[in-house]
Order: structure tokens, then sequence, then C-alpha cells
């Protein structure tokens, strides 16, 4: 207990709330930036209103850096996709996926320039196409080679962290980028779709991005991470009570293009490529049900591409449904 205490108080940076001292936890919390519901509640500060914590939001390039934050104790509570989440746990990482995030559907897309001679997803044999290795654009990209029949060595792969995709595509350094919102938005305009995740999905290679919280943090922070979840839960069930609500001038659109940075005008097209699920319905095998499969199934795929070395037998013990169960 000691020795998990002072890991805390040394990677979190926080300071404890101390009995009779007021002073309110400090909790770094990772997340990618998207234009999702949940940064509504975080712009209105309701996170922090229903756990008790002062909240550091970090935003994150790739899910490798969230690896690694959570790996060194940095961060206790993250975004991260279903393909590095397959990796963590395969190496190890004490987390647990405790609710999903949104399923990833035209939200992740490949998209070709214009001139590249890209129609269709035969066609990236020989070209360079840009993606943060490791992430679940990543794994969908290479489910959609591993669909058409391409080797990945056909194909030159330019890892590049998704805030660094746009200026590598107006430089011409890449021809085409598997890549998320609102990144993906900013190509189009010069770009042409070619296939989203809700197709590499139906070829076989599922995606989504999910929550996950380190295993001792969780334990020792029970309550505050069941009023998380019922805090995400509600902001999602706000957009899917009247999706046709959240138009480009309505508020919470543009508390969502104000904190992610998207274009206002923009944002309830990408609200519409991702898929949210309420908490009630994850329970299911669809979701959180079926996350040890599927980050089984995840974790052999990425072996046989050569990106990890070995899988485990069982990743049962890096998902939690207690969590979602008493916040539904």
């Amino acid at each position: 207990m000691k020795k998990t205490l002072a890991r805390a108080f040394a990677t979190v940076g926080l300071t404890a709330l101390m009995a009779g001292s007021g002073l309110a936890e400090t909790v770094i919390i990772g997340n990618f930036g998207s234009p999702t519901p949940m940064q509504v509640a975080r712009a209105e500060k309701k996170f922090e209103a229903a756990t008790g914590w002062e909240i550091e939001w970090r935003t994150f390039g790739s899910g490798t850096e969230v690896i690694a934050a959570m790996a060194s104790g940095d961060v206790q509570v993250a975004e991260l996709g279903s393909s590095p989440l397959a990796i963590a746990a395969s190496q190890g990482v004490e987390l647990e996926l405790f609710m999903i995030a949104q399923g990833l559907g035209t939200a992740e897309s490949l998209i070709a320039k214009a001139d590249s001679g890209i129609a269709k997803i035969e066609d990236v044999k020989g070209k360079r196409v840009a993606v943060p290795v490791g992430s679940t654009a990543h794994y969908s990209l290479m489910g959609a080679l591993a669909h058409s029949g391409i080797a990945e060595s056909d194909v030159t792969i330019v890892n590049l962290p998704a805030d660094q995709i746009a200026a590598a595509w107006d430089s011409g350094q890449v021809d085409a980028a598997f890549i998320w919102q609102p990144v993906q938005s900013q190509i189009l305009q010069t770009g042409t779709f070619i296939v989203g995740a809700d197709q590499t999905a139906q070829w076989g290679y599922p995606t989504f991005d999910g929550w996950v919280v380190n295993t001792e943090f969780a334990a020792a922070n029970a309550d505050a991470m069941v009023a998380f979840a019922k805090v995400m839960n509600e902001a999602n069930q706000a957009y899917l009570a009247d999706p046709a609500a959240w138009t480009a001038d309505s508020a919470p659109v543009k508390t969502i293009a104000e904190v992610t940075g998207a274009a206002a005008d923009q944002v309830p097209d990408i609200l519409k490529g991702f898929t949210f699920i309420p908490l009630a319905d994850q329970l299911g095998e669809t979701w959180l049900g079926g996350a040890a499969a599927n980050m089984k199934t995840t974790a052999d795929f990425l072996v046989t591409a050569g990106r990890i070395d070995a899988a485990v037998d069982d990743y049962s013990p890096f998902v939690t449904t207690a969590i979602a169960e008493a916040a539904k």
C-alpha cells in the first residue's frame, strides 16, 4: 500500500485529498482531442464536479504515446484505441478497459491525394501512406492491405503523429493517409475518400476507442471512476437524444469546436462518423462483453504482421465491467 501511494504521488504529480486538508487530487487524463460529445462535459468541468478531482487533460497524438505515459505512471486514465490497447495488454501494462468511448466508422479513413493515382485500396501499392504506427488507423490500414492481398512491404508506411500529417500532406511527402478526425476533414479538402474503418470492420478488423484506467488506481478510486463513467455516458446520451440538433451553430457544437480546434461546420458530419454506445448497451458481447476476445484477435493479427512479439492467452484481466455496471 505504501509503495502504491508513493508511486501515485511521484508519478501523477498530484496533491492527495488528505483528511481535513481540502486539497483536491490532480489527475492527468489522456485523450486524443477528438470532436466528440465528452468535450462539452469537459469544457463545463462536469468531470471535476462529479469526481472531486482537479483534472489536467493531456492530448496525445497516438496510442503509442498513451501506452508509454500509462506504463510510466504519468497518466492514470486515458482514451486508447483498440489496437494499441491490445499492444499494451500484450506487453503487460497494468490497465483495464472500463468503457467504450466510441466505435470507429468513417471517423477514421484512408484519404488519397487527388493527384496520387489512388482510386481504390489496391492502388496504394508502391505509394507513400502516412499513419500513426501502432494506432487503430494503422491496424485498419494493415487489415485493408491484408484483405486486398497487398504485402505491407509493397507500401511505404510513413509513421507520423496525427498533428503532423496535414503538413506532410501539403508538402507532398505522402500520397495518402489513414487518419482520424479532425485531420481527416482537413486533408479531404484536397483528397478523396477511399475506405473507412466501418468497411475494414466488415472485413474482419473492427476498431474502437476505449477508456482505460490503471488497475491499482481504479481499485483505490472506485466511486470516482463510476462518477467519471456516468458523466461520459450522459455526454454521449445528450447527443444520441437528438443528433439533428447538433448543428454548426448549436451551443454544444461550438463548444466542441472551441475545445478541439475543429471547424464548427465540420463537427456535425464528424460526429456522424462515430458510433456512441450507451453504457447499458456496452455490456453485451459486441462491446465490453466481447472486448477480451477482440483484443486476442487483434493481438494475434499484430503478431502475424510482426508488430508485437507475442500475444497472451487470456485478455480478460485487462477488461472490467464493474464500472459500467455501476454507472449505467
